[in-house]
């Protein structure tokens, strides 16, 4: 294991290498993603990939929340030694838009022509909170003059704040008139305002969802005053 571990260039790679996962059968360029020498570990001896996530900042499992998991049938080292080709047999989309392969966006000089696979819902499957995140990701790129969520990103971090502020006093007031409806309405404004600003940061929900993991069996008071120290 060590001596195929060895085989990479990991120096130039800052610990991590580039990885293109392709269908077996098809030869289908599924998707690109990254391993760092645990995750290469851990996909050569489970026989199924496993990345790090640059926004999660964790080693994940193909398919961990969807099933759609790639077993490996071959593994490519180029002549470089910095970049790996996966030959897999994908279970289900590789995509998390629900299209088959994360390439699907045609592009000429001008830009984006077309998407040439329609995209389906995958919150079911993947999470709302996740799906959601997503989809604010790519609405980056979209026109302010029809999306709200670009309108916000043009207008930058004061007026995303002020939105979160806002929307958490609004919640807190449907919270004292005991109004059940107005609550889940404001909360969900405050989720997903909240999710606008982890986006603007380039903040993935799953390392408040791991943050929140560190937390349980800590008290408050005791959580409150190690962050203390730290600072």
């Amino acid at each position: 294991m060590q001596t195929i571990l060895k085989q990479i260039a990991w120096e130039k790679l800052n610990g991590l290498v580039p990885v293109i996962a392709q269908d077996f059968k098809t030869q289908e360029v599924l998707m690109l993603a990254f391993m760092n020498q645990e995750a290469l570990e851990l996909s050569l001896q489970s026989g199924f990939a496993h990345y790090f996530s640059r926004s999660k900042q964790r080693i994940w499992k193909k398919g961990e929340q969807s099933g759609h998991t790639q077993k490996i049938c071959e593994i490519l080292l180029d002549c470089d030694k910095d970049s790996l080709l996966l030959k897999v047999e994908q279970k289900g989309v590789a995509c998390h838009s629900g299209a088959k392969s994360c390439f699907f966006h045609l592009i000429n000089q001008e830009g984006i022509l077309e998407d040439t696979l329609e995209s389906k819902d995958m919150s079911e499957v993947y999470g709302v909170i996740d799906s959601l995140y997503h989809t604010l990701q790519e609405r980056k790129g979209a026109d302010s003059q029809t999306s709200y969520t670009a309108l916000l990103y043009s207008r930058g971090e004061n007026t995303i704040a002020k939105k979160i502020v806002e929307e958490a006093a609004e919640l807190g007031f449907a919270i004292k008139d005991k109004d059940s409806k107005e609550i889940i309405y404001e909360a969900a404004d405050l989720l997903y305002h909240s999710l606008v600003g982890l986006s603007f940061c380039n903040i993935a929900p799953d390392l408040v969802k791991q943050e929140i993991m560190r937390r349980f069996g800590l008290s408050g008071i005791t959580e409150k005053e190690s962050r203390q120290e730290n600072n």
